[in-house]
């Protein structure tokens, strides 16, 4: 079996996505950790398309440039966490009844040729028995995790290309949930939106685990693109717009009606252009979220959590997207659930220093997942 969740220290983290290569690497300081280096290098259209390396000899170079130009200490050590696509991963959580390990290892190869949509002779299959918060249940809970090998071997093969040793493959969204929730276990069950630049990843984490995962195509380049179209401008144009108008209030028309200002009034008319855009490209991304907390409630399986901790009523979101201004209130009106912004630090700065300049933290949302194999590479599991 492939080694998804299990590790042999100390790595970096190395995130592959369809438009970008991130790299993180912390440091041991005391009992918490420290950001040693980082970087990005973002990579032309065609290289990886939706998660399938469409060209290996020229990604693993783009690699090589990203370790050259990062920044902070030299990165020396050529052990790494990579990041495996959600888009080729297929990860669940099954019940099994109470059993020792030996026999957990082998009922689970059985179980899972029910759940995995992908013969397991063609895949890299791992688990993990999951333990409950209170030791009330009368099953085991496991997660599984599997991986067409072709899609595997690729990224294998590219990483030594880039001279580097993969000592662990791990899911994106097992790395965002690492980097997102305290110590990995939450009493309520939490949504984790990361709204990437080419797509979004969904994860319900309750209790010690992932329970439910999806991936939507809508992305804040969709976004872009529709504010482009529907104001008749170019995607740098309709970005910086983006960026820098997001979903906040509009202007208030009492200063219009103090001043009488004409390029004031135009200004408000804009804005409300860009927002009224704006929510109507979101619209679908909301619509999705809630089919997918309408599937989580229909299909949830709750024995892990006490009764009365069911609902989710807590959202964190992260990824670049995450920058949109006023983005966390936006999806707490639509939602009608609580969202704020993530902090991919929580599990790596001692308090107080978690509680980092709110500029740091926005930069650092787009760096969530690599944050997350980061922590995988030093904690020693």
């Amino acid at each position: 079996m492939k080694d998804f969740l299990t590790l042999k220290p100390v790595a970096f983290g190395l995130d592959i996505s369809d438009s970008s290569i991130k790299i993180a690497k912390l440091k041991q300081r005391g009992k918490d950790f420290d950001l040693a280096c980082f970087g990005e290098q973002l990579l032309p259209e065609g290289i990886v398309v939706g998660g399938e390396i469409r060209d290996e000899k020229v990604l693993a170079d783009f690699i090589k440039r990203a370790i050259a130009s990062t920044r902070g200490e030299k990165l020396k050590t050529k052990e790494v966490v990579v990041s495996l696509p959600d888009e080729k991963t297929f990860l669940r959580v099954i019940q099994l009844p109470k059993m020792t390990s030996e026999e957990l290892a082998k009922a689970v190869l059985f179980e899972a040729e029910n759940h995995i949509p992908i013969p397991l002779k063609d895949s890299y299959f791992d688990f993990k028995a999951v333990d409950p918060i209170v030791d009330h249940l009368d099953h085991s809970d496991v997660l599984v995790v599997a991986t067409p090998k072709d899609v595997v071997d690729s990224y294998s093969r590219v990483v030594k290309l880039a001279g580097l040793d993969p000592r662990v493959f791990e899911v994106e969204s097992l790395a965002i949930s690492r980097a997102l929730i305290k110590n990995m276990i939450t009493i309520n069950p939490v949504l984790l939106i990361d709204f990437g630049e080419t797509r979004t990843v969904l994860v319900v984490f309750a209790g010690r685990s992932i329970r439910f995962t999806s991936l939507l195509s809508f992305s804040s380049k969709q976004l872009t693109e529709d504010l482009a179209a529907g104001l008749k401008v170019s995607s740098d144009q309709a970005r910086k717009i983006k960026m820098d108008h997001g979903l906040e209030s509009k202007i208030k028309v009492q200063l219009q009606e103090k001043t009488g200002d004409f390029k004031l009034e135009k200004e408000i008319m804009e804005t409300e252009k860009i927002l009224e855009i704006l929510d109507s490209s979101l619209s679908h991304l909301i619509l999705e979220i809630k089919e997918f907390l309408n599937f989580y409630y229909s299909h949830r399986s709750h024995e892990h959590l006490p009764p009365t901790r069911t609902e989710i009523k807590k959202i964190l979101i992260s990824g670049g997207g995450a920058n949109l201004k006023g983005f966390d209130d936006y999806l707490t009106k639509k939602l009608g659930i609580s969202t704020r912004i993530a902090n991919p630090w929580t599990n790596i700065l001692p308090e107080p220093e978690t509680r980092i300049p709110e500029e740091y933290l926005r930069r650092s949302l787009a760096y969530s997942e690599t944050l997350g194999l980061a922590l995988r590479g030093i904690m020693a599991e």
